[in-house]
C-alpha cells in the first residue's frame, strides 16, 4: 500500500481517539466540571454536531487550497483546540473548545480520503480508503483504552495532551510524506449539497447517518451499559473494528460494498441486543466487544467505496457529505443515548440502540439495489 497514506491514517488515528475517548472518560470529567455524565457525554455531541454543520461549509471556504496544505491546516487548527480543551476550566468553555477541534477534524477527515482516492488506483481503492480510515479504528484499538487508562489514573486532562501529542505526530507526517494534491472543488456552497438532488446519494447518506446514530447510542454511554473493567473493553471493541476495517476494505474490493453494508447492519443490530448478555462475565464481554467492533466496522470501508462510485465527478463534495452524515448520526446518538439513560437507564439506551439499528437495516434493504460499479462485482 502506498506509504504516503500512512500520514493520513495517523491524522485520523488523533481525531478519531480525541473524539471517541469522550466514552471512558465521563466519570473524571463530570466529576472534575461538575457535571452528570449524561451532560458530559454531550461532549462528544457537541464535538459531533460542530463537525457535521462546518464540514461543508468550511470545504467551500477552502476549496481552492492543495489538499496538503489543507490537510496541515485541518491537523493544527484540531491539535490548537485540544490544546484549549485541556486548559479549559469550565464546562461552558470545553464545549466551546470541542467545536475549534471538531472544525479542524471536519476539514481533515473528507480530505484525507478525498487524497487517498486520488493517489490509489481504481482496483485497490477500497483498501486505500480502509487504510486511511483505519486511523479511525486503530484509535479505537489503541488510543481510546489507553486515553481512558491515562484519565482515570492522571486525570482527563493529561489524555488530552497525549491527544494533542498524537496529532502533532500526524502534522509532522504530512508535511514530510504527503505531496502536493489538486483535486477539483466548487467553492460555491450550494454545490455541496447538490449531489443530494440524486436519490442514491442520499440514501447512501441516510443509511450512514442511522448506522452510526445506533452504533454510538451504545457506544457514548457503554460505561454506564456495563460493570466490568471498561478499557479492557473498550480495547476489545477497537481491536476487532481494526480487523473489521481491513477486512472491509478486502471484502468490498472482492465482494461489493452491498454485501459488507448488510452482513455488518445485521451482526451488529444482533450484537447491540446482546448488551445484557454480554455483561454477565468479562470472557463474554471481551468475545461480544471484538465481535461487534469487527462487524460494525466492516460498513465504513463500503460506504465510502458506495459514495464514491455514486458521486465520481464529485469525490471530495460526495466523500464531505458522507463524513457530514456520520458525524449527524453521532450527533443523533448523544441526544438519543442520553435521554434513553436518564429516562429508563441501561435498558433504554439497548432498546433505543436496537430500534435505530433495525430502522438502518430496514431502509437500506429497500433503498440499496443498485450493483456495485467500476468493476466490482454486483452486491
Amino acid at each position: 500500500m502506498n506509504s504516503r497514506l500512512y500520514p493520513m491514517a495517523a491524522g485520523n488515528f488523533a481525531i478519531g481517539t480525541g473524539m471517541f475517548v469522550t466514552a471512558g472518560l465521563l466519570p473524571p470529567i463530570s466529576a472534575d466540571l461538575g457535571v452528570s455524565r449524561p451532560a458530559a457525554g454531550q461532549l462528544m455531541t457537541v464535538f459531533a454536531l460542530a463537525y457535521a454543520v462546518l464540514s461543508p461549509l468550511l470545504a467551500a471556504l477552502t476549496a481552492r487550497m492543495s489538499r496538503r496544505t489543507l490537510l496541515l491546516l485541518a491537523l493544527s487548527v484540531f491539535v490548537a483546540g485540544s490544546v484549549l480543551t485541556a486548559v479549559a476550566p469550565t464546562y461552558e468553555l470545553v464545549m466551546l473548545t470541542r467545536v475549534v477541534a471538531a472544525a479542524g477534524a471536519a476539514m481533515f477527515t473528507p480530505t484525507s480520503s478525498a487524497v487517498a482516492n486520488a493517489l490509489t488506483a481504481p482496483e485497490r481503492r477500497g483498501r486505500a480508503l480502509a487504510l486511511v480510515m483505519g486511523g479511525l479504528s486503530v484509535s479505537s484499538a489503541i488510543g481510546v483504552p489507553l486515553g481512558t487508562w491515562l484519565g482515570g489514573t492522571a486525570g482527563w486532562r493529561a489524555t488530552l495532551w497525549m491527544v494533542v501529542g498524537l496529532g502533532l505526530v500526524g502534522l509532522v507526517g504530512v508535511a514530510a510524506l504527503v505531496p502536493e494534491v489538486r483535486i477539483p472543488v466548487s467553492g460555491r456552497l450550494r454545490d455541496r449539497f447538490e449531489p443530494l438532488r440524486d436519490r442514491g446519494v442520499l440514501a447512501v447518506m441516510v443509511t450512514q447517518l442511522l448506522v452510526f446514530s445506533a452504533g454510538f447510542s451504545a457506544y457514548t454511554y457503554i460505561g454506564s451499559l456495563f460493570d466490568l473493567p471498561l478499557p479492557a473493553l473498550l480495547w476489545a471493541w477497537g481491536l476487532g473494528g481494526v480487523v473489521g476495517n481491513l477486512l472491509g476494505g478486502r471484502l468490498t474490493d472482492a465482494y461489493g460494498p452491498r454485501r459488507m453494508i448488510l452482513v455488518g447492519l445485521g451482526s451488529s443490530v444482533a450484537f447491540l441486543a446482546l448488551i445484557p448478555v454480554a455483561n454477565l462475565a468479562m470472557p463474554v464481554a471481551l468475545a461480544w466487544g471484538f465481535l461487534w467492533g469487527a462487524t460494525g466496522w466492516l460498513i465504513a470501508p463500503a460506504q465510502q467505496f458506495r459514495t464514491v462510485t455514486a458521486v465520481p465527478g464529485n469525490v471530495p463534495i460526495g466523500l464531505g457529505l458522507l463524513s457530514s452524515a456520520q458525524y449527524f448520526g453521532l450527533f443523533v446518538a448523544g441526544l438519543a443515548g442520553g435521554a434513553a439513560l436518564e429516562a429508563y437507564g441501561r435498558t433504554g439506551v439497548v432498546v433505543v440502540s436496537v430500534a435505530l439499528g433495525v430502522l438502518a437495516l430496514a431502509f437500506t434493504l429497500l433503498t440499496y439495489r443498485a450493483p456495485a460499479k467500476v468493476g466490482v462485482p454486483a452486491g
